[in-house]
């Protein structure tokens, strides 16, 4: 199509990338993205997102955030999608302080974290033993518009039970995190449903309450 100079919706070009990426032609959607930009391809914020995610895929960071730089400059605007994508990508890499600090980009541009994101965060900071940075992004949980996924629960369950990996450092959050980091594990344990299931959850929750002083 693009050799024979045939005209070709930009959402077709998107489709054809986003099914190039997801069936593993990462490299092949990459090819056919610099090919349509020589064409002069106006791209939109679709493609981007496709394209960025596609970049971190196979670990070619910096033309990632070139194409992120590249939004704007197209005349366009990042999206909720736009930030997810750079977001769980970074965290994925380590890189915790641009993870944040794209987060409040987020924010401040109007896109409220939705459930499904603040979860997949605060899982990946989890594994990543980064405990207090996770208790910042719990404190965002409310169980209303942002819930508790199950599988979020239950790798907490696994990682501060009596028998988890980070059980003891809980103990000493109330003296290296603020009042807001102790309210999200709080509104955490509260969520969570495995109450009636072992004493060593009840436990935690108690502790967690006498943590906070009664402050929440």
């Amino acid at each position: 199509m693009v050799e024979s100079g045939t005209t070709v919706s930009i959402s077709t070009y998107g489709i054809i990338l986003g099914e190039l990426c997801r069936n593993n032609c990462t490299e092949e959607a990459i090819i056919l993205f610099h090919k349509l930009g020589a064409m002069n391809v106006k791209f939109d914020i679709t493609i981007f997102n496709t394209m960025i995610d596609a970049m971190y895929k196979v670990r070619r960071r910096e033309e990632a955030n070139i194409l992120f730089a590249a939004i704007s400059a197209n005349g366009l605007v990042p999206n909720a999608s736009t930030y997810r994508i750079m977001i769980t990508n970074l965290l994925k890499e380590g890189s915790m302080e641009e993870a944040d600090h794209m987060f409040s980009s987020m924010e401040t541009s109007g896109y409220a974290p939705s459930s499904v994101l603040l979860n997949a965060i605060i899982r990946m900071l989890l594994e990543k033993g980064e405990i207090v940075k996770a208790g910042n992004y719990l404190s965002k949980v409310d169980g209303k518009s942002i819930s508790l996924e199950a599988s979020t629960s239950l790798l907490m369950w696994h990682l501060f039970s009596t028998e988890g990996k980070y059980h003891e450092q809980i103990k000493s959050l109330p003296e290296r995190a603020n009042g807001s980091l102790m309210k999200g594990f709080l509104r955490l344990l509260m969520l969570c449903s495995f109450s009636g299931h072992s004493s060593s959850y009840r436990s935690l929750i108690l502790y967690a309450v006498s943590s906070t002083d009664g402050d929440c």
